[in-house]
């Protein structure tokens, strides 16, 4: 098939962030797109060929919106899985399969994939609701601390609460759930394994993950991950082997704990690009994006190594501030060597939003980390 310059259509469900980086690529290669998302706002809206406005939960929409292009992938995991089974199963190339999709939109059925598989992770119990778990606690079922998790519909550290005690549980939503032994770990790592539809296989480099404690969102991603190589070749085994059980194509973000001994653990998975990734448009031979298209179009896979060391900052909503947004001392620093920021186009902040994020490259890791702290202090995003 003819992707360039042609009639050839790629469906995206989903008009984020990770979709409008995605359409970077597509812009690149002249391939055209067609994307849906709720909102009429969306940052992808500016760069695909044609927008659709409607909620990716709908069946109809999704399946509608599906029957009119050559290849369907996703920016997000919250989308109507039945509606794409149906049009895979009527012939329409989905990436990544439903089968995949299933396994990962659910918490409990991800873990219990995990221990089915022999795959190491941290130990939990699965809840229909969240109101039985205070009875575990006191039949002795369930020790205290440990993290809730919202089955479904979790993200950028919604759905995820860590309970040291009773009172933590009160104001928790009452849905499917599960309660996770908490792990006491060194760091907390990621792994990006690409798959394409011929089956051939790449990863990029391990890289360690620095967590802001209040919002549980990532403040940096440091690639390489500053740890011992054989630390790392074991990460990269576990994320390989998650790969081979869930078959995914395109990209598979996989999540991991390394704990004080040195064993890795998956925390969870996104089978999609990734925060962890974004440092790989200025730092890496093929960035997270250009490779998902390249994965999931059947087209050779590109080199995963990076040019040079690379750190992400994430741009979020600052506390205190919801509305119009402005990004302050921006110029300041644009000064800084190295420095490329990326802005979502989200025009409404709130504490905590993911409104971008900047990249730090320098031959020097260390060079590169202090350049990285100085953006975090200089840069503020507010509102009007």
């Amino acid at each position: 098939m003819d992707f360039f310059s042609s009639n050839f259509k790629l469906g995206i469900l989903g008009g984020g962030q990770l979709g409008k980086m995605m359409l970077y690529e597509t812009r690149k290669w002249d391939i055209h797109t067609k994307v849906m998302d709720a909102s009429p706002e969306a940052p992808s809206k500016i760069s695909c060929n044609e927008f659709v406005e409607g909620s990716l939960m709908d069946f109809g929409a999704v399946y509608n919106f599906g029957k009119d292009v050559d290849v369907l992938t996703i920016e997000i995991e919250n989308v109507n899985v039945d509606a794409l089974e149906k049009l895979e199963h009527e012939g329409k190339k989905v990436f990544p399969p439903t089968k995949a999709l299933r396994t990962i939109q659910n918490k409990a059925t991800q873990k219990l994939f995990y221990t089915d598989h022999n795959i190491p992770t941290a130990p939990f119990m699965r809840f229909a609701y969240t109101s039985e778990i205070k009875d575990s606690i006191s039949n002795g079922g369930l020790q205290l601390p440990f993290v809730w998790k919202s089955a479904q519909f979790g993200y950028d550290g919604q759905g995820v609460k860590v309970v040291r005690k009773m009172e933590d549980l009160n104001g928790l939503p009452n849905v499917e759930c599960i309660a996770e032994k908490m792990v006491d770990f060194k760091n907390e790592l990621a792994v990006i394994v690409a798959r394409s539809t011929k089956g051939e296989v790449k990863t990029y480099p391990v890289v360690e993950m620095e967590f802001h404690p209040e919002a549980n969102q990532v403040e940096y991603v440091i690639c390489p991950a500053r740890i011992e190589d054989s630390v790392a070749q074991k990460a990269t085994e576990v994320a390989l082997k998650v790969a081979e059980h869930l078959q995914p194509v395109g990209l598979l973000a996989v999540e991991l704990f390394q704990t004080q001994d040195d064993q890795i653990l998956v925390n969870e998975v996104a089978p999609r690009p990734h925060n962890s990734g974004h440092y790989s448009i200025e730092a890496s031979y093929t960035n997270q994006f250009e490779q998902h298209i390249r994965a999931i179009l059947g087209l050779p896979l590109g080199k995963t190594d990076s040019k040079v060391a690379g750190i992400m900052v994430n741009l979020v909503g600052a506390e205190g501030h919801t509305g119009d947004v402005v990004y302050e001392h921006m110029d300041t620093i644009l000064e800084m060597d190295g420095v490329t920021p990326h802005i979502y186009g989200k025009k409404q902040t709130r504490p905590f939003r993911k409104m971008g994020h900047v990249t730090i490259v320098d031959e020097d890791m260390s060079r590169a980390r202090e350049v990285a702290q100085k953006v975090k202090e200089t840069i503020n995003v507010v509102s009007k």
